[in-house]
């Protein structure tokens, strides 16, 4: 497997049924030894570490020093692979770890990232995917230095990949942290560095090629490991088999719950040094600022996924157009598996803590026996739940319960008094997807950052070697700065992920979009809508986050994403329309990447 050729791509299948029966015998074997009186850290970290070892050792055989193979894996990725390798590079730490705690929390109204990130792909299949794999680039700047011409274009690309590839990063690498510093009871600012040398293990030395077969192999783990625990639960509460279909159900019993034990905003008073761990059960606000706030939000997500590099990287490896559309299909439903899972999940655990006729059950028992409980003391360990008596009754009340919306799927099988080797599995599982997120992100930047700056404008007679050695120091320095953010804790992981929707959609959306089905749109045009886009954009970020500004029309710092993009398009038309329109030839070309057929428009030019 050193060398990826044709006798490997038609032995996929047959390959990764191996690996996906061995890793269920590794499942097999971590509860055989929990019942033979193997403690639960011991499992955890075996968990933690074959997954690891597993994808290191993949990444290792497919190092490569060959240009095409490390920037698009030799564009040799079946569809139906590379559909698997993107739900893994789309299932990141957001998706896995802190989506359901979203929904925990928040309720219906983080629905609006499942419905935003699933209707993306339709925008990334309508819009994007087979025009880009038509054109024949690399990367994403490559698309737009090629498309507009000119250095200022696709070095503006470049900057706005980096932001919003790299504050992405740093949210995967937080969930790294996050599940290491549980698993193998090290604090979190040791377990980002923990997450980081696996993530650089996977993607350093094969570059596309490996993170390709690693996020496969990574996919197979996280959907076991997201699946399990919910149908176990369900069936455990007597719901059935098909949680997916019966948590309405479920919904009813909490509501008539959390009405008789007076649900309302956790005071952060109670707790002054955790106030990262209060999070309002309702969002305030009235009817229409609610439907407002779901549909904006919906807005960012889908024209943020249409615009994140790393994803649209991923149909660069395929070996045609065609195989790129299919691919589109295949990915939205690898991850339609996942997010049709989650909101079943989020409502089966907060019934777990709820209800009183369960014997899991902790709201109403005595603060006393609650904080005895074996893995409230974990988590209270490693700092992400905590326990206030505010009213000195005794009693633990809803208010009195802090939990960090990160860790609600990683507590799930302890919370259900499931056996530890769901946790183990989960936790594995939230490493494979924060991992195989951080791992195309990072390429993602190194390879702009090399590709696009390094050679294309700093040195464009840089030979292969040179070139490549480049790609993998920059992924060390950026993995390392990602770590180090990570470890500050500057937000949640899926307030970091939004913003990095918001900053790709404000700098890259129209330009590309405009890019494939707007001849008219010009080198001038592209340069202004990604840098005023990316400045409005983040200026708004600014103010209404730290700046004291009031949110306009409700577009708080989850949703700038529209102020950036409706600066973008406005300024990308009017600036198109008053310079000189492209030449001929960049007009025919545009006019053939629109052709869903035959060869790449770059080779058919050399």
């Amino acid at each position: 497997m050193s060398v990826i050729k044709g006798d490997f791509i038609d032995n996929l299948p047959k390959v990764y049924g191996l690996y996906t029966g061995g890793f269920l015998v590794f499942i097999l074997l971590m509860a055989i030894l929990e019942q033979a009186g193997v403690g639960a850290d011991t499992i955890g970290i075996l968990f933690v570490a074959f997954t690891v070892v597993i994808y290191a050792a993949i990444g290792w055989m497919s190092r490569t020093m060959q240009v095409d193979a490390y920037y698009v894996a030799g564009r040799q990725v079946p569809a139906v692979f590379n559909g698997m390798a993107t739900g893994a590079d789309w299932m990141s730490g957001a998706s896995f770890v802190a989506l359901a705690g979203g929904i925990y929390f928040g309720g219906h109204g983080y629905m609006a990232f499942i419905v935003g990130w699933t209707g993306g792909y339709v925008l990334v299949a309508a819009l994007m995917a087979p025009y880009l794999r038509k054109f024949g680039c690399y990367t994403v700047p490559d698309f737009i230095g090629t498309r507009y011409g000119g250095n200022l274009a696709r070095f503006l690309a470049v900057l706005v990949l980096v932001i919003a590839s790299f504050t992405y990063v740093t949210a995967q690498i937080n969930a790294t942290g996050t599940i290491a510093s549980r698993a193998l009871q090290i604090p979190f600012e040791v377990g980002v560095w923990f997450g980081l040398l696996g993530i650089l293990l996977c993607s350093m030395l094969g570059g596309m090629r490996a993170v390709t077969w690693t996020q496969v192999a990574q996919y197979i783990v996280l959907i076991i490991a997201y699946v399990v625990p919910v149908v176990w639960m369900s069936n455990k509460q007597g719901f059935g088999l098909i949680p997916q279909f019966v948590y309405g159900d479920a919904i009813m019993r909490i509501g008539e719950l959390e009405s008789l034990i007076g649900v309302g905003t956790q005071p952060a008073e109670a707790f002054p040094g955790l106030k990262a761990l209060t999070v309002p059960y309702y969002e305030a606000g009235t009817d229409f600022a609610s439907k407002w706030k779901f549909v904006t939000l919906v807005f960012c997500m889908m024209a943020g996924t249409a615009s994140l590099p790393h994803i649209l990287m991923r149909y660069f490896t395929t070996p045609s157009v065609k195989a790129a559309r299919q691919s589109v299909a295949w990915s939205l439903f690898f991850i339609f598996l996942l997010y049709f899972t989650a909101p079943a999940l989020a409502t089966f655990t907060k019934l777990q803590l709820l209800d009183p006729s369960l014997a899991t059950s902790i709201i109403g028992k005595s603060i006393a026996e609650v904080s005895a409980l074996d893995w409230i003391q974990k988590w209270s360990a490693v700092k992400m739940l905590a326990i206030s008596d505010a009213n000195g009754d005794g009693i633990l009340q809803i208010t009195e319960f802090f939990m960090r919306g990160d860790i609600v799927v990683l507590a799930t099988p302890e919370i259900a008094g499931l056996p530890y080797v769901i946790s183990g599995l989960v936790a594995a599982g939230g490493m494979a997807a924060a991992m195989s997120t951080a791992d195309g992100l990072l390429l993602a930047i190194a390879n702009a950052l090399s590709h696009d700056l390094y050679y294309k404008i700093i040195d464009p007679k840089a030979d292969t070697k040179h070139r490549l050695i480049v790609a993998r120091v920059l992924l060390i320095l950026i993995g390392g700065a990602g770590a180090f953010v990570a470890s500050l804790k500057l937000t949640s992981i899926l307030g970091a992920v939004a913003w990095a929707f918001d900053f790709a959609m404000s700098g890259l959306f129209f330009p590309l979009v405009l890019g494939v089905w707007w001849k008219r749109a010009n080198r001038q045009g592209a340069i202004a809508g990604m840098f005023f886009g990316l400045l409005a954009g983040t200026a708004y970020l600014y103010a209404v986050r730290w700046g004291g500004m009031e949110p306009w029309l409700y577009i708080d710092h989850l949703r700038f994403g529209i102020i950036g993009a409706s600066v973008s398009l406005v300024a990308m038309i009017v600036v198109s329309l008053a310079t000189a329109e492209p030449d001929e030839e960049t007009q025919r070309m545009v006019d053939e990447v629109r052709i869903p057929r035959g060869e790449s428009v770059l080779d058919s030019r050399h």
